[in-house]
């Protein structure tokens, strides 16, 4: 297997597992009911009970398998995150010659779906670093084109996988690293535990700005946020940057995107609020119907930065498109809103005049807000200070 390409597989679990895990390892569905070992489900019991209906070309049951993927920041992990608080998940780190136990299988995509695959290891793993590789190591997906069942492309182990085989545990918080590490004290072969709250849909960093206010380190597209900023041009492209991403990830927001420039009713210092009625777990979560509680209707803030696609951002452009948002926020039914740093990204501004523009309006905002910093730049602690930002 070349280790250059993956590196690790993962399991997807809740921390109370995590003591039995390492004593007896990552167990197939079957194995834990035969060893009657306790175990704390994360998964929705029907999703569970539609895998054992599915057989590999060894006509065993998916049951039989232990399972884990090659992309954990996926809908799975999406869904129980969402219906299990964060801190209670836990993503276990197995190394990559785990394919080579005999009769190990690759699905590709979500292994209960008859539309997945079931390859063995030389042929699954010929389509993984392939064509696969980029659905896998994607931000995010869709259902339209198969990639919300894809990037959850998974190893089938029979029976389970060995302890001895762990090496590393991924967690939301410093917090819920301090809380595992006296088990991982006693295993008696080194595992790693890695802090990463990109992986578990949370922002890298974030600070107060005030107490409605924030920045924040991290991925736009999966705020909780009512309202997402788009930043956008008059002309109707979306080309690069995150207008992009968002032309893909939401095609109907494109469409009205379109038609608001056709119009002529998108223009610069007058942002479009696009009032979708679909809920973001939809889009991004396993099986979704299945979930108690959808969260809300997930609204999108169309804001011109520059008039055509060729040209820099209009910081007084951008002023006005602010000025009216304060004004206007209230009587549209923005609840609350997460904004990117506007034309700090390919636009050329820079944060330090930016990031203290935008705090001067979205600190006068009686709702939620936060300004998502800019990939693009570097920026040095001091110009994150709420005294550089609102000018104290």
């Amino acid at each position: 297997m070349p280790k250059h390409v993956v590196k690790s597989l993962y399991y997807i679990t809740h921390i109370n597992n995590l003591p039995s895990i390492l004593r007896y390892g990552i167990l197939s569905h079957r194995q834990v009911e035969i060893q009657g070992i306790p175990f704390t489900p994360v998964y929705n019991p029907e999703i569970v009970a539609n895998r054992e209906q599915r057989l590999t070309p060894d006509r065993k049951s998916l049951w039989d398998y232990a399972n884990v993927y090659f992309q954990p920041r996926n809908p799975m992990l999406y869904k129980v995150i969402s219906e299990t608080d964060k801190k209670d998940v836990v993503i276990v780190a197995v190394k990559p010659q785990v394919v080579d136990a005999q009769g190990a299988f690759i699905s590709l995509g979500n292994a209960a779906s008859s539309l997945s695959p079931l390859l063995d290891i030389k042929s699954g793993l010929q389509s993984i670093n392939g064509e696969y590789w980029q659905i896998i190591n994607n931000d995010w997906w869709k259902t339209e084109d198969g990639t919300k069942r894809k990037i959850m492309a998974e190893c089938l182990i029979p029976n389970g996988i060995p302890p001895t085989d762990i090496h590393s545990v991924y967690v939301t918080s410093p917090a819920v690293a301090e809380r595992i590490r006296p088990v991982l004290n006693e295993f008696p072969h080194p595992v790693s535990v890695v802090v990463e709250p990109h992986m578990f849909f949370q922002p890298r960093r974030h600070g107060a700005i005030t107490d409605k206010l924030s920045w924040v380190d991290g991925d736009m597209f999966f705020s909780q946020m009512q309202t997402l900023t788009v930043s956008v041009n008059t002309v109707g492209v979306m080309g690069k940057g995150l207008a992009s991403r968002a032309k893909y990830q939401f095609p109907d927001m494109y469409v009205v995107y379109q038609d608001v420039c056709k119009s002529k009713a998108l223009v610069m210092g007058m942002p479009y609020l696009y009032k979708r009625e679909a809920s973001l777990d939809e889009d991004l979560a396993d099986e979704p119907l299945s979930m108690p509680n959808l969260n809300a209707n997930k609204w999108f803030l169309l804001f011109p930065t520059k008039e055509h696609w060729k040209e820099g951002s209009d910081p007084k452009g951008i002023e006005t498109g602010l000025g009216w948002l304060l004004e206007n926020y209230k009587t549209e039914g923005v609840q609350s809103i997460a904004m990117p740093a506007l034309g700090c990204g390919l636009g050329g501004l820079d944060w330090k005049d930016m990031g203290p523009l935008m705090c001067r309006y979205l600190s006068k905002m009686d709702v939620r807000a936060s300004i998502y910093l800019p990939q693009e730049q570097q920026i040095a602690p001091e110009f994150l200070r709420r005294e550089f930002l609102l000018g104290k």
